[in-house]
C-alpha cells in the first residue's frame, strides 16, 4: 500500500504521522511511504532522516495526497486538506468530530473512509490510541495550571504546592480517566490539594486504592461540582464519553463563584469542552478570561511537547497502520472488531452511532462483507 504522511498544518501542530523508525518498519514490509517535505522538522527529524528510513520526499500536502492510498496524521483534517481527500483514501487520524460538524459533512463528502484515532477500543474496553495523548495533556495541564496562577500571568498569585506555614493550592480533578489520573500524579507531585471527582463508585475506589492518602475522591454530584469549582484554585476538566461531546459540568453560574484569578484547564474541549464557557483556543493564543477566571482551552495541548508526543503516539498506533496496509481497511477491521470502532465516516455516511446522534447527521453501521 502507498502510505503518506502530510505535514501538520493547525496552528502551532509539530508532530507528525510517521516517525523515521515507524517509516523503516512499513517500508521492510513492502509498502511505500511518501513525506511531504519539513513535516518532520517540529521534532528535528530533516528530509534526509525520511530518505534514510525508505520514504520519498514531495514537495506540498497535494503531491502527498495524489500518491497515497493511506494518509496517516496527528490531527483533524483542516479544509484545505478535506478538499484534497477522495473515495480511494483510507484517512487514519485523531477526527473528534462530535464538536466539528463542518468537518464531518466535508468527510462525508469526500467519499474517503476515515478511521478515527480516539475511538479505536481494546479488549478491557480502554482507547489505547487516546491514552498516550491523555497521559501527555493530564501531565501537562497541571504545568500550565501551575504557570496560569502565577500572577504576572493574570492568576491568583498562588504557588501550586505552598511552602511551610501557607497551604498549597486545591486542586479539583473532574474525571477519573486516564488524564484525570495523570493530572493528579502531578498536582500531588508538586504538593497541591488533591481531590478527584468521578461518576463511577468503583473507579473511586480504585483511586483511593491507587494513590491512598494522597489524595481525596469525591462522587461528582452537582452540588460537589459546584462546591469544588467554588474553593478550588485550578480546575482541570478530564471528562470522556467515547466519540461523543463531552458533557457541561461546570456552568457559568458555579464560575461566578470562584476566586478571581483561579484557572480552568479544559482538557476534553477537543470533544466540545466540559465548561459551558469554553471556546477551543490555540497556542499562539491560549487563554482567555471570563469572569475573573482563566481558560485555558488549547484543543491540540500535546503539540506543546510535539517530539515526546510523537514517540508515545506512533508507539500506540503503528501496529495499527501495519494491520490497515498489509490487509486493507475491510479486513483488518473485519478481523478485528477494535479496530472497526475506530470508523467514524465511510462511503459518505457517519459510521459511528455517538457522533451522528451528536450532530444530527445519517446514521449507517459498518459491516463486513460476507
Amino acid at each position: 500500500m502507498r502510505v503518506g504522511v502530510p505535514k501538520e498544518i493547525k496552528n502551532h501542530e509539530y508532530r507528525v504521522g510517521l516517525t523515521p523508525p515507524s517509516v523503516v518498519e512499513l517500508v521492510a514490509q513492502g509498502h511505500s511511504v511518501a513525506v511531504q517535505t519539513g513535516a518532520g522538522l517540529g521534532i528535528d527529524f530533516e528530509d534526509q532522516d525520511y530518505i534514510a528510513a525508505g520514504a520519498t520526499i514531495l514537495p506540498d500536502a497535494a503531491s502527498v495526497f495524489a500518491a497515497s492510498d493511506m494518509i496517516v496524521k496527528v490531527k483533524e483534517p483542516q479544509p484545505s486538506e478535506i478538499a484534497l481527500l477522495e473515495p480511494r483514501h483510507l484517512l487514519f487520524t485523531y477526527l473528534h468530530l462530535a464538536a466539528d460538524k463542518p468537518q464531518a459533512e466535508g468527510l462525508m463528502a469526500s467519499g474517503a473512509t476515515c478511521i478515527a484515532y480516539e475511538t479505536v477500543t481494546a479488549n478491557d474496553r480502554s482507547l489505547p490510541l487516546l491514552k498516550p495523548m491523555s497521559e501527555v495533556a493530564g501531565r501537562m495541564s497541571i504545568q500550565v495550571g501551575a504557570h496560569y496562577l502565577e500572577k504576572e500571568q493574570g492568576g491568583r498569585g498562588v504557588l501550586l504546592g505552598g511552602v511551610p506555614g501557607v497551604a498549597p493550592a486545591r486542586v479539583a480533578i473532574l474525571g477519573g480517566g486516564v488524564s484525570g489520573v495523570n493530572a493528579a500524579q502531578m498536582a500531588v507531585g508538586m504538593r497541591a490539594d488533591v481531590t478527584i471527582y468521578d461518576i463511577s463508585n468503583a473507579r473511586l475506589a480504585e483511586l483511593d486504592m491507587f494513590f491512598g492518602s494522597q489524595i481525596k475522591t469525591a462522587y461528582a454530584s452537582k452540588a460537589a461540582i459546584a462546591a469544588a469549582v467554588k474553593n478550588a484554585h485550578l480546575v482541570i476538566g478530564a471528562v470522556l464519553v467515547p466519540g461523543a461531546a463531552a458533557p457541561k459540568l461546570v456552568t457559568r453560574e458555579m464560575l461566578k463563584t470562584m476566586k478571581r484569578g483561579s484557572v480552568l484547564v479544559d482538557i476534553a474541549i477537543d470533544q466540545g469542552g466540559c465548561f459551558e464557557t469554553s471556546h477551543a483556543t490555540t497556542h499562539e493564543d491560549p487563554v482567555f478570561e471570563v469572569d475573573g477566571v482563566i481558560h485555558y482551552c488549547v484543543a491540540n495541548m500535546p503539540g506543546a511537547v510535539a517530539r515526546t508526543s510523537t514517540f508515545a503516539l506512533n508507539n500506540a498506533t503503528l501496529p495499527f497502520v501495519i494491520k490497515l496496509v498489509n490487509q486493507g481497511a475491510e479486513a483488518a477491521m473485519a478481523a478485528d472488531p477494535h479496530l472497526a470502532n475506530g470508523l467514524n465516516v465511510y462511503k459518505g455516511k457517519i459510521a459511528f452511532k455517538a457522533v451522528a446522534d451528536d450532530l444530527d447527521l445519517p446514521f449507517e453501521a459498518w459491516a463486513a462483507a460476507g
